[in-house]
């Protein structure tokens, strides 16, 4: 429900009374409604305010609000679009996450909303656009990175702008060509088509041609020499160094108080509890790649609008980069990825139903007289520091190709990679180092995988430890140092890719295109999973949450035997996996047919609570009894049978 008074601009009147977008631009110092034929047309010297409002089947509206930045424009357009979000925001009853938007560093969200992509224009936007002067063609180059929305900018027109790493494309008059980088993903490739075919139709009325130009490919194809004719003729690319590339920094979780007058107050680091937050007060979360302003329910739009200046005069004082996101939560509105900063996060949807079942038994049991205890969760207390630097790489035949630091959580199952995990030890940093054999790998992957290990293990300093883990098959450790982990079915890999040809077998690489279910595994924010799993419904357990994707519609099933902590890791891994996905909550056995057919009809699927399988690899266990004279037996357990018993110096086989 909007709440609009004589206070709030006449352009927001109606705003947000239906599901779509609407969008407004900042001309001559006032707000104006964008028309409908030039939504997607961004302007880089002009400011934008954009509402998304979206109606779930499990919720009431949803609003969000963002506000869009063009490189050139001016300081006192983009205060006033940033003023005019928080104006919108109030009238919409404080029901909207807020977003700052910077021109090629928008989010994904707010890129999902254009099909298939936005490609900003140079000028200003004004209301009666003119004719465009000139007839020549301008000749532009724009590189396209991103998997779930294309991520579209304009390059300098020069060989030196190309790498093997991204997917490119030149737009000329006649031709438009796609030079896929040698080490861009399929899923890039795919998007960057829809924004080839989308330049096509909207910048030459569908009448050009199209050519790909693979990387590396030098005879044989015509289209390929007029490419590099464009360019003053071929000349190789450099190579970026495999196992080179920047290291990650992982910057400190900091929460600052922002006072009335706008001055920053540290109060609380990397340890933060949901306590610290006042509902009178506006704070600021600085994660270093992005930053929350958190607005507590009591407070003033003065007191918002002197946090939101405080926040962005940090960023500028500090002269971060334009890539880190700024978004503003009202209390009660929190994000996941908000709170999974926060140590805990007080739970305030309704009782689960697993949670209902297990209060009810606890209660009986007292009526009977016994005292009911609950069990501690499990210890997933890591014996490392796990805020060190992580390295990844994909095992390509003989090569390896190191991923960045945005795709290092996402591994394929019929690929293997190489994981160096750095961490500061008691007297120096300490390194552990994995081959990580993916369950639908070939045989000369994993054999490469080993190899280059031991030369990466060989050529590094101290005494590093390494081990060699199958799919399905990983110490807690792994997962703990990864902290989120996203299992693609399928493989990128030239081996893969080579088993699937000549075997004839079907590729079942992730394509977002496809079917896809993926299971919600882990413990809490530090240690959490999504694993694709095959699409048919016995892959589902009562045990567990998934995630079914098909075509455009997104569902989240929760099974019966889940627990609210089961429920928090699927919101977290929905926003990490697709922030732009809106989801439809099924329960068990409330499943709408078109939830089956997607699957592939209705079969049976484990109804019963998943229990620990055995401990395969030897482990050696030590128990103390300190009560009256201390004894201290050690067992040694294997295939979850103990094979002796140690006692002082004594040793019982059994």
């Amino acid at each position: 429900m909007a709440f609009y008074s004589k206070d709030v601009d006449p352009v927001f009147h109606g705003a947000g009374a239906k599901p779509g977008l609407d969008i407004w631009c900042i001309e001559k110092l006032r707000l104006v409604p964008v028309p409908k034929s030039s939504i997607g047309k961004f302007y880089s010297g002009s400011a934008y305010v954009v509402l998304s409002t979206s109606v779930l089947k499990s919720g009431p509206t949803q609003h969000d609000i963002h506000y869009w930045l063009g490189n050139d424009a001016n300081e006192v357009d983009s205060a006033l679009a940033s003023d005019k979000a928080l104006e919108l925001d109030a009238a919409l009853g404080s029901c909207a996450v807020q977003y700052k938007e910077v021109q090629g560093q928008e989010t994904e969200k707010f890129l999902s909303y254009f099909k298939p992509c936005i490609i900003p224009v140079e000028g200003v936007f004004a209301t009666q656009e003119g004719a465009l002067k000139g007839d020549r063609y301008q000749v532009t180059l724009l590189t396209c990175k991103g998997d779930h929305v294309a991520h579209v900018k304009e390059v300098p027109f020069s060989r030196s702008s190309l790498n093997h790493n991204d997917v490119f494309i030149l737009d000329t008059a006649s031709k438009i060509f796609l030079f896929c980088g040698c080490n861009s993903s399929i899923q890039e490739r795919a998007k960057a088509l829809e924004v080839v075919q989308y330049i096509k139709e909207n910048k030459h009325s569908g009448k050009c041609e199209v050519a790909a130009i693979e990387d590396g490919k030098l005879v044989g194809d015509s289209d390929v020499g007029e490419f590099w004719s464009l360019f003053g003729g071929y000349a190789p690319i450099p190579r970026d160094s495999a196992l080179g590339g920047p290291q990650q920094v992982d910057s400190p979780v900091t929460l600052f108080w922002i006072s009335l007058q706008g001055k920053l107050s540290q109060i609380g680091s990397d340890s933060l509890e949901k306590d610290m937050l006042e509902k009178n007060k506006c704070y600021m979360l600085d994660c270093g790649a992005e930053v929350f302003v958190w607005m507590g329910r009591n407070t003033l739009i003065t007191e918002r609008k002197t946090s939101i200046s405080a926040a962005e005069d940090f960023l500028r004082k500090q002269e971060r980069s334009n890539g880190t996101h700024l978004t503003f939560l009202t209390e009660g509105l929190e994000t996941s990825i908000f709170k999974s900063y926060f140590n805990s996060w007080p739970q305030t949807a309704e009782t689960k139903l697993y949670d209902e079942g297990r209060e009810k038994v606890a209660a009986i049991f007292k009526h009977q007289g016994y005292e009911v205890k609950e069990l501690p969760e499990e210890d997933v207390q890591s014996y490392i520091n796990c805020r060190g630097t992580l390295k990844v790489w994909r095992v390509n035949g003989h090569e390896l190709s190191l991923l960045p630091a945005s795709e290092q959580t996402k591994l394929y199952s019929g690929d293997c990679y190489i994981v160096q995990y750095t961490y500061p030890g008691t007297e120096r940093d300490e390194s552990l180092f994995y081959a990580w054999l993916g369950q639908g790998s070939v045989l000369e992957d994993r054999a490469d995988a080993v190899f280059h290990m031991d030369a990466i293990v060989d050529s590094a300093r101290g005494d590093p430890v390494m081990a060699q883990i199958a799919q399905n098959k990983e110490p807690l450790q792994f997962f703990l140092i990864f902290r989120t982990l996203i299992v693609y079915k399928g493989g990128i890999s030239a081996g893969y890719k080579k088993f699937v040809a000549e075997t004839g077998v079907d590729d079942d690489t992730y394509d977002e295109k496809k079917t896809a279910l993926f299971r919600i595994q882990g413990t809490g924010p530090e240690n959490m999973q999504a694993i694709q799993v095959d699409h048919v419904s016995s892959s589902l357990n009562s045990s567990y949450c998934y995630i079914l994707q098909s075509g455009t519609s997104v569902f989240t099933w929760i099974g019966n035997l889940t627990s609210s902590k089961d429920h928090d890791l699927l919101d977290r891994m929905i926003e990490l996996i697709n922030p732009a996905w809106q989801p439809i909550s099924v329960r068990e056995g409330s499943e709408p047919d078109s939830f089956w057919s997607a699957l592939g009809g209705k079969t049976e699927y484990p109804r019963e609570k998943e229990m620990k399988k055995f401990i395969e690899d030897p482990h050696l266990f030590k128990f103390t009894c300190t009560e009256g004279k201390q004894v201290i037996l050690s067992f040694l357990l294997f295939s979850g049978r103990i094979i002796c018993f140690f006692l002082g110096s004594e040793v019982f086989w059994l």
